[in-house]
């Protein structure tokens, strides 16, 4: 049994020092006495047009970096750290076993949060506001990724079930595809 706190304690920014000490897992102490997320989950999603697909998460692995692995018909890749410098590996052919990746990408410098891309959205979110047009991702694609996680902790919640994330209207849908444009 993990060492709680008796009254919610709420802190702000990350103690990275006392994250690193505090292992493993079951011997973490301080903890909050209320647990509202979920520590491990994975939701196995059948999307509309037929691409199956998994995610899955783990708030208490030994390393603290965020680590992706897409499979598909073409191949896979797979992120080996989350800063500048890290490597993306790719397996675009065969290989008996474990194979070097046959291509190795570097995540480049770059200014700003998370890895550059706050600035980018920022400046792509004011060029919107102020010219309109058509985004790189839109608010259909961040209502679908919401609306995905929220399916799949109701599942996970409710021991399993399957839950369908519900369409939008397709008048909705060709708003938002049109850059905002009736």
């Amino acid at each position: 049994m993990a060492d709680r706190l008796t009254t919610p304690e709420y802190k702000t920014g990350h103690d990275w020092e006392e994250y690193r000490t505090n292992w493993p897992p079951l011997a973490q102490t301080g903890l909050n006495p209320v647990v509202d997320v979920e520590d491990l989950s994975m939701v196995n999603m059948a999307l509309d047009n037929g691409v199956l697909a998994t995610y899955q998460q783990c708030h208490f692995a030994p390393d603290y970096w965020r680590n992706y692995t897409v499979i598909g018909t073409e191949g896979r890749l797979e992120n080996i750290g989350d800063t500048p410098g890290a490597k993306i590996h790719v397996w675009n052919r065969r290989h008996r076993g474990h194979g070097e990746p046959d291509v190795t990408v570097r995540i480049p410098e770059a200014e700003g949060g998370h890895g550059g891309a706050d600035p980018r959205i920022v400046a792509e979110f004011l060029a919107f506001v102020r010219s309109g047009g058509t985004t790189l991702t839109s608010p259909v694609a961040a209502r679908e990724a919401v609306a995905t996680g929220y399916a799949a902790t109701e599942s996970l919640r409710s021991g399993g079930v399957p839950i369908d994330v519900p369409a939008l209207p397709a008048d909705l849908v060709a708003y938002y595809d049109a850059g905002q444009r009736s």
